[in-house]
């Protein structure tokens, strides 16, 4: 065990584990025979093989070629046991050489008995598949593949003329099918979907026949183009890789190279009583081709049994299948843009029907604005024609509160000319202790128009006070208190200018413009004049008119 590596002594401890210690050195060449696969080793002792996943295919028998016998189970289950037994003494003598050989370091090839057993051939187990075997393809026989050869020919060819580019191809270029990179899964659905026939090309590399299959059918310029020309899906592999040994199960390949075709075609046999009157077509495998390329495999035998057996039996199905797809994605983009018409139009309506919204929104809200600024207007009108009403009943009361209980001084007075926004004026006496509030409330008694009567004038304030001059300050200072520009106008001396404002508990004789009388002009405050109808004289009234 001493040149054996780690992961080989686990694999024997556990495949001895599993016969409940076999002989050390039968386990080890066992184990080398099927390259330290435990499994596999395990199945190879207990004679039980995996059974591979087959495929269900509906198989068309009328074109395919017969194929030799595979050995009998019972001569298999005599055969195996004889060869492996065969095997064992080969197996420990090589054992003992690679051992001998390993201390002196000479190298030495490891010699497989196991090609001299009966055993079935097992895939190894790769991580390139399709891919890695076509590369490796085209490497050994210098070919490219068709596609990439035309386009090739055509771009070095000289002159627009495809002819030339023709000629490159089949004279200078070796092409290959196009091979569908996918795996086997995906090849067989490719062909269900898009209706096509497909061609399965398995090889092995362990037969004699596989290189020349290669060099001579892959390679042939008249299949190949057949196989392009007609639109034919290739799938190839080698069965030594897992995708391709899974196919070869599933179309029970027994002789390498083999090549089968497989395409849609209607359902021969109903399963059940209840199957539908027009069942949907299955993938059926139409022929199966093996063994040399002289003979079943060539390139002209296969071309042969396309152009005159299979495509004028399959294509007319797979042309009207194809039809029906066509048809059916025409449908589906048809009934797409119709879709996307409507929504675009139905976008569009939702669009206006929105925007028409928003203007009618938009509308009323401008009318709801207009009203509420109107009804505002219409608050504030109202507010300030009570503002003069209560304004002018104030002046009223003022009015024939001075007319009935203010009489002017004996002597002493001030004599003051007033003159009124309307043009007017008026000349009074005052006595220099009263206050400026009664100079303030006599200017705003003259503002009241002529052509209310003072006999109408009330008796009481709008505060419901009495017809008092010491009443008459008080509530009026009273009201001046909350609303200092109550009076709406200023008193202004006119030469020099200066404004007398009003202030509480001013006395007239402590002024300094209104000593020895003066001349006052009325101005109104903040632009706003009152209309005053002249008293029909020449604008000066007298205390001796009063008389």
């Amino acid at each position: 065990m001493n040149h054996l590596d780690a992961g080989q002594r686990d694999a024997l401890a556990a495949l001895q584990a599993i016969v409940h210690g076999a002989d050390e050195d039968v386990a080890i060449s066992v184990l080398d025979s099927v390259g330290w696969d435990v499994q596999r080793a395990v199945d190879l002792l207990f004679e039980q093989p995996a059974q591979p996943v087959m495929q269900r295919f509906e198989v068309d028998d009328s074109d395919v070629r017969a194929s030799p016998p595979r050995p009998s189970a019972l001569y298999q289950l005599i055969a195996r046991p004889f060869f492996a037994v065969f095997a064992v003494p080969l197996h420990i003598l090589s054992n003992v050489f690679r051992f001998i050989f390993g201390l002196l370091r000479i190298p030495v090839p490891q010699f497989r008995f196991t090609s001299f057993s009966f055993y079935p051939s097992r895939p190894r187990r790769s991580f390139g598949g399709p891919d890695r075997w076509v590369r490796e393809l085209e490497e050994e026989t210098g070919a490219v593949s068709i596609s990439t050869g035309r386009t090739t020919a055509v771009d070095t060819a000289a002159g627009p003329s495809t002819l030339t580019a023709r000629s490159r191809l089949q004279d200078d270029v070796k092409v290959l099918p196009d091979f569908t990179l996918g795996s086997y899964e995906q090849v067989l659905r490719t062909c269900e979907r898009e209706a096509r026939i497909g061609c399965i090309i398995l090889v092995s590399d362990e037969h004699d026949d596989v290189p020349e299959f290669k060099r001579s059918t892959l390679t042939n310029p008249e299949f190949v183009r057949l196989l392009y020309d007609k639109n034919i899906v290739v799938w190839g592999g080698d069965v030594r890789d897992q995708e391709a040994y899974s196919a070869a199960e599933k179309l029970q390949a027994t002789t390498y190279p083999f090549v089968a075709f497989v395409a849609l075609q209607p359902r021969r046999n109903p399963t059940t009583s209840r199957a539908p009157s027009n069942p949907a077509p299955v993938l059926t495998v139409l022929s199966r081709h093996q063994g040399p390329p002289t003979g079943p495999t060539s390139a002209s035998t296969l071309s042969a049994h396309l152009t005159t057996q299979l495509l004028p039996r399959v294509t007319p199905f797979l042309t009207r299948i194809q039809a029906q797809n066509a048809a059916r994605e025409h449908d589906r983009v048809l009934r797409s843009e119709q879709d996307a018409a409507f929504r675009a139009t139905a976008a569009r309506d939702r669009a206006r029907i929105e925007s028409k919204m928003a203007a009618e929104r938009e509308a009323a809200e401008r009318v709801r604005a207009q009203e509420a600024e109107a009804e505002l207007e219409r608050q504030n009108q109202l507010a300030l024609e009570r503002l003069k009403q209560t304004r002018l009943s104030w002046r009223r009361f003022i009015r024939r509160t001075l007319s009935s209980s203010s009489l002017p001084p004996k002597s002493g007075g001030l004599r003051i000319a007033i003159r009124l926004p309307a043009g007017g004026r008026t000349i009074h006496t005052f006595a220099p202790t009263q206050s400026l509030t009664s100079l303030y409330a006599f200017v705003d008694a003259q503002l009241v128009p002529s052509s209310l009567s003072p006999s109408e004038d009330p008796t009481t304030s709008p505060a419901g006070d009495a017809c008092d001059t010491v009443s008459l300050e008080t509530s009026l200072e009273k009201q001046l208190s909350s609303t200092p520009q109550w009076w709406g106008f200023q008193l202004v001396s006119a030469y020099p200018r200066m404004e007398i404002p009003w202030r509480p508990g001013t006395r007239l004789g402590d002024i300094e413009a209104l000593k020895g009388g003066s001349q006052l002009v009325v101005e109104m405050v903040g632009g706003v004049r009152e209309s005053l109808v002249a008293n029909g004289n020449d604008g000066y009234e007298t205390e001796s008119d009063g008389e």
